[in-house]
């Protein structure tokens, strides 16, 4: 067959595939207009069909990419979602790329075909079939890449600022990852250019499609800043998968943000698991100690003795934050006052009736003597009854419950706590600083010293003491899930959590994640050797062991696929000077475009970087071209250049990509702290082109 018959081939199974996809679209449409949530199951099913719609519109892009030949015979073609047929006894007339089905398209070799004799990469623009690739799975070729032809030529593409899907181009590697087991944690260790971040958002998509119930308590993805999150942002929403927060570290907090920036010192101390155990101490020391406690009702005072509150307390804290706590003894302290009011009015009722009989008894004695028939009250044959009703019982503890004056005096012996204003209160005071174990003077010293406004390590401390006191009202939790509300929810539990650039958190920035998923559903995505942090961390069991001990496995990517052959050979060195243990990926595209430096006068630096930039604008046009340079230089170099350029530090540059990158002053940006990995990261930014402006 020719290549023209076989886009032509293609061609007609891609239309009929958009016909049956609008057919079903429509179907949808008309199902959700005959609609009502008359129920939770009805209501449940329009969700779903409500996703299901979405992910057939997002499909209009790319609905079929790939095709398996078994050596059966048998045909799948595979695509970003299912299309069933119009006969119900039919094959699929595509077949999502998420199903077990479709595995051997992104996982057969040659060496092991696993019953494929072909693969074939379609490639369309909009609607219409442009090329395909053919693999042969007979064992006449081997290569490292999976469809290599149609991987090239989409890494070759113009770097938008927006990064797109890659299901299409996943390699054996990747897929492997994208699929491995949901339960536990997943670390995943790859250098630049391995499809970190692509594998993360894919594994998300394959996570949702093949457990539907993690989309019912949505997956969080935190990454190392917004500009990055902006990045990512189309990936999911293509891939049909809304049931997604994306947030980072220091928005976590609903409604509190970092007001200012702090030293390294400083985050390094802040970020240092021993916070978890000094924040719980610290709450613990906000509970009342145990003693009499008087309440009054009804003009008696009733006196629960300390025992009882002890007891009572100690029932209450165990396993609950300060507030949950506090709303357990409340109902218990309610339940006591009601005995205690209870069995005194039985005690008044007793007195009562003593009372009462003893005047009956009189009378009767009396009235024997007026009334030779033995006249009597008949008081013998019953007596006043000392007991409450149940219903009594309960009636008198609605109106304890709901009496203002008791609830006053419950908040007076146990106040509501602010975490901001606790948090304040802890970080100010050296003499509270001294119980927490591990810190040196001088770093108490340090931390009590900072002013008032929140850094950015203050929000995992924050966030950890907000989950140690609870909210003080319960709230109700009502309506089906969406992304803005558990945005706005704190204590939302997820059903996965992804982490990128994981390797940059904190051991207190570990412990927001794993009260965000206590299951520990957990993939974490980075490269230890790209690492800026303050943390002292250089290996993984350093960056996540404290707080995920052993439940977490690694794996790696190990092949490099956006950063050309010529720019990774330079990275050996730089990876060596940063103490780096890890085996460095291995490129497997060349660009054809050697890297180049200019060495240049200080005085001259921004005047060539303008000049340099210009000409990278102009080679790959219709592309972008980013600018790393150290900290201090950023701010100068971005007024030189004008607003549309790219120009940042390699802490901000991290994760990012695009067609040329021109990294200037490569010394400066080595001697910031971490600096080897900071070069390391800013050298491997491009896809095509990389140029150096030095100074001499």
């Amino acid at each position: 067959m020719t290549g023209q018959d076989a886009i032509g081939e293609e061609q007609e199974a891609l239309d009929a595939a958009h016909v049956r996809r609008l057919e079903i679209q429509a179907e949808l449409e008309q199902r959700l207009r005959g609609s009502a949530e008359e129920d939770s199951v009805v209501a449940a099913a329009m969700r779903s069909t409500q996703t299901r719609l979405h992910e057939l519109t997002q499909a209009e892009q790319g609905l079929v990419f790939g095709r398996l030949d078994s050596r059966d015979g048998d045909v799948l073609r595979v695509g970003r979602v299912g299309v069933p047929s119009a006969d119900d006894d039919a094959d699929p007339l595509v077949v999502d790329w998420r199903a077990e089905a479709s595995r051997p398209f992104y996982t057969a070799t040659a060496v092991a075909p696993q019953g494929q004799s072909r693969r074939r990469h379609i490639r369309s623009e909009g609607s219409t079939v442009v090329g395909v690739d053919d693999e042969l799975l007979d064992g006449s070729t081997d290569g490292d890449l999976v469809g290599e032809g149609a991987l090239l030529a989409a890494l070759d593409e113009r770097r938008t600022g927006r990064m797109g899907t890659a299901v299409a181009t996943l390699q054996r590697e990747q897929d492997d990852i994208v699929r491995a087991d949901a339960r536990g944690a997943l670390v995943v260790q790859g250098g630049p250019g391995t499809g970190k971040t692509v594998v993360a958002l894919h594994r998300v998509a394959y996570l949702l499609f093949a457990h539907p119930q993690l989309a019912r308590a949505g997956v969080l993805v935190l990454g190392p800043s917004q500009r990055f999150l902006d990045y990512i942002g189309q990936v999911l929403p293509a891939l049909g998968e809304t049931a997604v927060v994306a947030a980072t570290c220091e928005s976590l907090v609903p409604g509190v943000r970092p007001e200012r920036r702090e030293s390294r010192t400083l985050a390094e101390i802040k970020g240092r698991a021993l916070w978890q155990r000094a924040l719980a101490d610290h709450v613990a020391g906000l509970v009342p100690p145990p003693s009499d406690l008087m309440l009054h009702w009804d003009g008696e005072d009733h006196v629960v003795p300390a025992e009882t509150i002890e007891r009572l307390q100690r029932g209450a804290l165990s396993g609950r934050s300060y507030h949950h706590a506090r709303r357990v003894l409340t109902a218990q302290l309610v339940d006591v006052l009601t005995e205690l009011v209870a069995d005194r009015a039985v005690e008044l009722l007793a007195s009562a009736e003593e009372g009462f009989e003893e005047i009956l008894d009189r009378v009767d004695k009396s009235l024997a003597g007026q009334d030779d028939r033995g006249a009597r009250t008949q008081s013998s044959s019953g007596s006043v009854d000392g007991e409450l009703s149940e219903d009594e019982v309960e009636e008198l503890r609605q109106r304890i419950e709901a009496d203002p004056g008791i609830a006053a005096r419950l908040a007076l012996r146990w106040p509501d706590r602010d975490p901001a204003d606790e948090l304040r209160r802890l970080l100010a005071d050296r003499a509270a600083l001294a119980g927490v174990p591990g810190l040196t003077d001088v770093e108490r010293d340090l931390v009590a010293a900072e002013p008032t406004p929140f850094a950015p390590s203050d929000i995992a401390l924050l966030d950890a003491l907000a989950d140690l006191l609870g909210e003080a009202e319960q709230r109700e939790r009502q309506g089906e899930f969406t992304a803005d509300r558990a945005a706005a929810q704190r204590d939302w539990v997820y059903g996965h959590v992804v982490v990128d650039e994981a390797q940059e958190l904190s051991a207190m920035e570990w412990q927001m994640v794993a009260r965000r998923c206590p299951a520990y559903s957990i993939t974490a995505v980075g490269d230890i050797d790209q690492t800026e942090a303050p943390h002292a961390h250089m290996t993984w069991e350093g960056a996540v062991g404290e707080v995920l001990t052993d439940r977490w496995r690694r794996a790696d990517l190990t092949i490099c696929y956006r950063t050309p052959r010529e720019v990774m050979e330079l990275t050996g060195p730089v990876l060596e000077a940063a103490g780096s243990t890890n085996e460095p990926p291995r490129a497997v595209r060349s660009s054809g475009v050697e890297p180049w430096l200019r060495s240049v006068p200080a005085d001259d630096l921004a005047a060539t970087v303008a000049t340099e930039h210009a000409a990278l604008l102009e080679r790959w046009a219709g592309g972008s071209v980013g600018v790393v340079a150290p900290v201090e230089r950023v701010a100068d170099l971005a007024a030189a250049l004008g607003p549309d350029a790219i120009v940042m530090s390699a802490t901000q540059a991290k994760g990012l990509e695009w067609d040329a990158a021109l990294v200037v002053d490569p010394d400066g940006i080595v001697a910031e702290p971490r600096g080897w990995n900071g070069l390391y990261v800013a050298l491997t930014r491009c896809t095509q082109e990389l140029g150096r402006v030095e100074i001499a």
